[in-house]
């Protein structure tokens, strides 16, 4: 089986030595890059697995690093700031982030949210028994993960198809915020209602955009408890 590549952006090399070290100890390939220029080199070149990318870096920082990496690439991205900032991670997730660790962190953090961030991207995840499901004008073809609005192919990342997947099989069923994140994200993220949040809304805008933003809202919130996806049409 081929080991995972994960790229380490951060233009302290002390981070990337350290982080270099131990994921090397978890049998993960890894790449360098110090500054984000050199990130999306290495990126278009070597095509990695994962990014671990800092927010704070001179010329162009990580967040003008993901969303540029986001117009063409679907590769999970977690960022790393020293700022314990929620505004900030929020900023990140809107830019296309997957997620988002504070420094300093626990190298058991780190790891613990890299198996989670590549378990939940992985392509080949387990197919539901049906081979597609559609509702109006709303289409998902869960063989090829191919997702359609009014005929138009919408692109999402893993996460948000993996979330609009969950959707789609409890139709007709109000998913409780709980139930989301530890079904789509994992057990270690079931306190993250912030995550969902912002990837609802993503998810949203994908959908909108795919029906050509004709205004119809897909998915449907229940204050306090969760979201469903409504019927379309």
């Amino acid at each position: 089986m081929k080991k995972p590549t994960i790229l380490i952006v951060d233009d302290d090399l002390g981070v990337l030595k350290f982080v270099r070290a131990n994921l090397q100890a978890s049998d993960y390939v890894t790449l360098l890059a110090m500054n984000g220029a050199e990130a999306i080199q290495v990126i278009e070149k070597e095509l990695p697995d994962l990014i671990i990318l800092d927010i704070t870096m001179p010329q162009m920082d990580g967040i003008e690093v993901c969303r540029r990496v986001r117009e063409w690439s679907q590769t999970p991205i977690i960022m790393l700031s020293a700022r314990h900032d929620v505004g900030e991670k929020v900023k990140c997730l809107n830019n296309g982030a997957d997620d988002y660790i504070t420094k300093p962190f626990g190298i058991n953090e780190l790891r613990a949210r890299v198996r989670a961030v590549l378990r939940r991207t992985q392509t080949g995840a387990t197919v539901p028994v049906v081979p597609n499901f559609s509702s109006g004008d709303l289409n998902i073809n869960f063989i090829k993960r191919e997702v359609t609005v009014a005929g138009n192919e919408i692109k999402l990342t893993p996460t948000e198809y993996n979330l609009l997947v969950e959707l789609a099989l409890g139709m007709g069923k109000v998913l409780t915020h709980t139930y989301l994140l530890n079904k789509v994200w994992g057990p270690e993220y079931r306190d993250e209602k912030e995550y969902l949040r912002v990837f609802i809304g993503r998810l949203r805008k994908q959908l909108r955009n795919g029906a050509n933003g004709n205004g119809h809202d897909y998915i449907a919130t229940v204050p306090g408890v969760g979201y469903q996806l409504s019927a379309t049409g």
